[in-house]
């Protein structure tokens, strides 16, 4: 059977509308009306006993304290399944989720024996609006800590339990995914950092790990010997909303402008705030800011290889300027002055874009982790009342 043009504009996805107290989860559709109740009447609710400073090294037990790390401690308090609440600090939003065996920590609270409701789906709700219900209790719109009160007085809504079930599964599943991304990413950062460690050279003039091929002693030689460094002359004010070039200015996010300073491929190195942290790589037309550094026109050096020796040892080195410990900002002959070890040319370009490479692998990783958490903002959203 043929459709018209007219029957398939009118046609809508399968299923029923999602309405207020209403969740579609998976392949089939729950609809019932959700109730309200207070946390109080459906789990208990009560605090530990231990301080901060009772925690082990490598205890056999996990001691929930008032932060999202979680320490050690030899002896357990509970054995149970509960969601755990910090009572100070971030408070409305650190939560965490255990069934087993626990130490825990005086200011931190315990939710547990769940009559009526399902744990999972009872950790989205405090996910989703916990935070909103404490701040709402307070005239100055902050916390500085959790009471009793707060918990077993909160109203929350929920529907039948099939249905709670299957919220509590999906954010479940939904949270392990963040998870297994966040644990990726960091692998990825510490391969990093250790192929660093291995892949530019030492104090002895050789790198410890080399691409075969290679056996050449690596040559000294100062930053200003092998390329131009200036800065721009730009006022952060300068800027633009969606400005037709990029805007390089003194942090890692970078602002628009409609108007040019530069066209040259080069490495962007902010002089004042976070030093030694923050390296822009650009080739193309981008206006400057008066404070951030532009190193081009290489010679004899690769680009991707000088970026990399820059987030591997220029903090040092701009720190071992300073007595203090502490750089307040940078200046030009901290960059022209500054020595390098580099080897051959084909070598440089190999290393450059290994780690180029690898951040892109990161940098991927990270835009996935972002994804993963507006899904699960926006589910939270459409799946709680």
């Amino acid at each position: 059977m043929a459709w018209s043009a007219k029957k398939m504009k009118q046609s809508r996805p399968p299923g029923p509308r999602l309405l207020p107290g209403h969740a579609r989860t998976g392949g089939r559709n729950v609809i019932f009306a959700w109730e309200q109740c207070k946390l109080g009447d459906v789990a208990d609710i009560t605090t530990g006993s231990r301080n901060h400073q009772d925690s082990v090294t490598d205890g056999k037990y996990p001691f929930f304290v008032r932060s999202d790390k979680v320490e050690r401690l030899n002896e357990y308090d509970f054995d149970t399944r509960a969601i755990l609440v910090p009572g100070d600090g971030r408070i409305g939003e650190i939560f965490h989720y255990y069934n087993g065996k626990f130490a825990l920590h005086q200011r931190v609270y315990k939710v547990d024996n769940f009559n009526g409701i399902n744990a999972l789906f009872l950790l989205g709700q405090f996910k989703y609006s916990f935070k909103k219900h404490s701040l709402r209790l307070n005239a100055q719109g902050t916390v500085p800590s959790l009471r009793l009160p707060m918990f077993t007085n909160w109203n929350i809504s929920i529907p039948n339990i099939t249905e709670q079930e299957r919220i509590g599964s999906f954010f479940r599943k939904l949270d392990r995914t963040i998870t297994l991304h966040e644990e990726k990413k960091r692998q990825l950062e510490r391969l990093k950092s250790a192929l660093m460690q291995k892949m530019f050279a030492n104090k002895n003039g050789y790198p410890a790990v080399r691409f075969e091929g290679f056996s050449n002693e690596w040559e000294h030689c100062k930053l200003g010997d092998v390329a131009d460094i200036t800065t721009g002359s730009r006022n952060h004010q300068d800027s633009v909303t969606d400005g037709k070039y990029p805007f390089f200015v003194r942090s890692d996010k970078v602002e628009r402008l409609n108007e040019y300073d530069f066209d040259t491929k080069a490495i962007l190195v902010p002089g004042d705030g976070r030093i030694g942290e923050i390296f822009h790589y650009y080739n193309g037309k981008f206006a400057l800011h008066q404070r951030v550094y532009k190193v081009d026109n290489f010679n004899g050096i690769n680009e991707l290889f000088l970026l990399g020796l820059f987030k591997y040892s220029f903090k040092e080195h701009a720190l071992r300027l300073n007595a203090q410990g502490t750089v307040p900002s940078l200046r030009l002959p901290m960059f022209t002055n500054w020595s390098i070890s580099v080897p051959m040319i084909t070598e440089q370009e190999r290393i450059g874009v290994f780690f180029q490479k690898l951040e892109r692998t990161i940098s991927l990783y990270d835009h996935k982790l972002e994804l993963l958490k507006k899904v699960k903002r926006s589910m939270l959203q459409a799946m709680f009342i």
